[in-house]
């Protein structure tokens, strides 16, 4: 019998309507109620990483620069940002400055993203 890969199985392809770029807020969790930038966005996990927040500790080992001169780039424990899912985070509004939720409107065929709070377009 054929041992099963670990990898998550993959999803139906859904687009996010959080990219990268935005400043969003965080709704629950450890940072619940603070605001960062998103860095990143991993549509295939529906996983974001936001600026600043949601920060884990990363033991690195020491490695050597490409050259082999013994300089060591990043060792000991390193923090950076982890994934958080994007159930947690709302966008917020550009006018208002507030968390909305946010909506698809298609014009000439382009899907344009809107704010639920104010209707205003996103991009």
């Amino acid at each position: 019998m054929a041992t099963r890969s670990k990898q998550t199985p993959a999803r139906p392809r859904r687009s996010m309507r959080v990219r990268s770029g935005d400043e969003v807020q965080i709704i629950s969790g450890k940072d619940r109620g603070k605001r960062g930038k998103v860095l990143r966005v991993e549509p295939g996990k529906q996983r974001l990483y936001v600026e600043g927040l949601n920060m884990v500790k990363r033991h690195m080992r020491a490695q050597t620069g490409g050259g082999g001169r013994g300089e060591d780039t990043r060792a000991g424990v390193i923090e950076r940002e982890g994934p958080v899912h994007v159930s947690n985070v709302m966008l917020i509004d550009p006018s208002e400055g507030r968390p909305t939720r946010v909506g698809i409107v298609r014009e000439d065929g382009r899907r344009q993203r809107v704010t639920k709070l104010s209707s205003t377009r996103i991009d």
